[in-house]
């Protein structure tokens, strides 16, 4: 069973990064509808508001509690979060809460043992069940809406595969959620299998996504987005097969850091790049900055695992 402490921790450095994905995604969506899908519009920013509430709530409670490798990690925010929020309200219109950024920014952590463990366990305990009620929500939502657009009642410009991508995203969101209000002990190399198998996935469609978004002049980086997702294609069949224990899932780690180490750093180039003006695509600047969080986010965890294998 999860002692208070990891409990609370665990739960608060999952939100810091989750809330703020989910919030992304209802962002996307929200500028993906045509005028006519104004319900769609309206119902995808009133998730985007939901997740902002939810992020700050679990900023509020976070100082001195969370660890600083989440913090130091890329995941919560990068050097890129804040200039493409600026930059992709510039160009929706939609006023992102740019404030809730430089909060975040400013956690500092190792302070824990000042708290009270049981009047802040009863806050979080309160966070993550409006975290499951707000992505069960969102979870309905982009199944209705995948449904609407695979049998042509709506159109949108995301992709269908990016619909999906995210929904499964959510569902892992909401899955992690559950086991925290279990109070369910990680188990390290159970975590390798699962984890790796669904973020290479998510690494390799990253990359065809970016793929079909830049100019078709940008020839190079379409090349080398393309070649990102065969990699983590390939990566993501070994880690399946080391689930099924035909591969050693200590060859996948190896394998998969290196990937995501240089998938991180062309994430990085190509943010910048779009902030720059100097990329032509059809990719909103924060959705560079997305990915490259995500990115962040796997490495840290890739980093946990092959410590757990060295171990053994």
């Amino acid at each position: 069973m999860l002692s208070t402490g990891n409990y609370i921790r665990q739960s608060l450095e999952l939100h810091l990064f989750f809330a703020r994905i989910m919030k992304e995604h209802s962002f996307f969506l929200e500028i993906g509808f045509t005028p006519k899908n104004s319900n769609y519009i309206e119902e995808a920013d009133a998730f985007r508001m939901g997740f902002d509430n939810l992020l700050y709530e679990a900023i509020a409670v976070s100082e001195g509690v969370v660890s600083g490798d989440v913090l130091q990690s890329g995941e919560v925010v990068t050097p890129f979060t804040l200039e493409a929020e600026k930059a992709s309200a510039y160009f929706t219109g939609v006023k992102i809460a740019t404030n809730i950024t430089k909060v975040e920014a400013e956690l500092m952590s190792n302070s824990f043992s000042r708290h009270n463990h049981e009047e802040l366990e009863k806050k979080v305990f309160a966070i993550n069940n409006r975290a499951l009620e707000l992505t069960a929500g969102l979870i309905r939502f982009k199944s209705r809406l995948l449904s609407d657009v695979l049998s042509c009642k709506v159109f949108t410009v995301n992709y269908p595969l990016l619909i999906d991508h995210i929904l499964r995203e959510a569902k892992f969101y909401f899955m992690l959620v559950q086991r925290l209000q279990n109070y369910e002990e990680i188990d390290i190399e159970r975590e390798a299998y699962e984890k790796e198998a669904f973020w290479n996935r998510i690494m390799a469609e990253h990359s065809k996504f970016i793929g079909g978004l830049l100019d078709p002049t940008e020839d190079e980086l379409i090349n080398t987005a393309n070649n990102f997702g065969h990699q983590f294609d390939i990566l993501t069949r070994e880690a399946r097969a080391a689930m099924n224990k035909s591969m050693p899932i200590s060859k996948v780690t190896d394998e998969s850091l290196e990937a995501t180490k240089s998938i991180r750093n062309f994430k990085a180039q190509g943010t910048q790049g779009l902030l720059e003006c100097k990329i032509k695509s059809i990719i909103i600047p924060l959705l560079g900055d997305h990915t490259l969080r995500e990115a962040n986010h796997y490495l840290r965890l890739l980093k946990i695992f092959k410590r757990a294998e060295d171990i053994d």
